[in-house]
This record gives C-alpha cells, structure tokens and sequence, in this order.
C-alpha cells in the first residue's frame, strides 16, 4: 500500500513547497440497480486520495477488490466477470478543481467543477463532475455524486442479466483530506 500512495504523488505534480491533503480512507459507492430486481451496490472504504492545495490537482485510487456487497455471490461476480480485478486491479483518476483556492473554503460547502481522466477496466475517459468542497477544522471534506456509463469502460455485461443491471452506474464518493 505505501508503494501506491508514493505512485500517487508521481501522479500529480506538486510544488516543493505546496501543502497536501490526503485520505487512506476514502468511501466510494457505487449503484447500478434497476427497479424490482436485487440491489446491485457495492462500497470501497479503502480509496486513497491526494489534493494539492496550492493548485487544485487531485489524485485518486481505488483497488476493485476493495468493494463490498451485501451479497457475496455479487460481488465474485463483479471481480471475476465484470471488472476483472485480476486484470484491471485499479481505478485511478487524476484531475484538477477548477477556480480552487483553499482560503475560500468555509465550513459551508461550495460546488466546483473538477475536470480530469478517469482510468477504469484499462479504458480512459474524460470526466467533469460537479463536487461540494467544505472546510472541517484542519480537513476538507469532498463529496460529489455523477454517473458512468458501463460502456465508455468496455465492461460488457452477459444477456441473461442485461435487465437485472443499469448500464448507468451511480457514483458516489465522500473523502476526509487530512
């Protein structure tokens, strides 16, 4: 795990001097559930994200073996059939917040943009999400909700359970900086 958090500040390119917040323990859920059939949802709590306070660069990894299931089944079949974690071990995602300047952070949140590229099932895409950036004490708290489509990331999905699964999966991530 420390050989990918010093991968992670590879990632983003920070000044000697600049200041960084960082989190071992980022939560990222994810939903793909249609109406009348199981939930199919599932949480990493083990998500490692680095910001650059002096630019608003932002680095982010989750390990696909790290999310969790209410139903074990699924969750096998998530790692072995859909993201193929054996294959594709991560997700990263490195981008920057917009108009971020960490003096205007409030204990009140404030909605950024955050542009960046998202790496998933070895598949690249460009994202720009909406995030609520607030100020707890020394922490800052980012919290954004968006949505990705299977397909953008080649993750195919077998006939038998098209209808059972979205193609639009939900995401939701909730990150302490520290």
């Amino acid at each position: 795990m420390k050989i990918i958090t010093a991968l992670l500040f590879l990632l983003v390119s920070f000044s000697p001097i600049a200041e960084k917040k960082i989190t071992k323990t980022g939560t990222i859920t994810f939903e793909a559930s249609v109406p009348s059939f199981e939930e199919v949802k599932a949480k990493n709590e083990t998500v490692t994200c680095i910001l650059n306070t002096e630019n608003g660069e932002i680095a982010a990894l989750a390990l696909m073996k790290g999310f969790r299931f209410k139903v074990a089944l699924m969750e096998e079949h998530f790692n072995e059939n859909y993201i193929e974690s054996s294959k594709y071990p991560k997700a990263t995602f490195k981008g920057k917040i917009e108009n971020f300047e960490i003096s205007k952070l409030a204990s009140t949140a404030k909605e950024y943009t955050i542009k960046g590229k998202l790496e998933l099932h070895g598949k690249t895409k460009d994202l720009n999400i909406k995030a609520k950036l607030k100020k707890n004490g020394e922490s800052i708290n980012l919290v954004s909700d968006f949505i990705v489509n299977v397909d953008d990331f080649d993750i195919k999905i077998p006939n038998v359970v098209s209808k059972k699964l979205s193609k639009q999966v939900n995401i939701t991530l909730d990150f302490n900086l520290k």
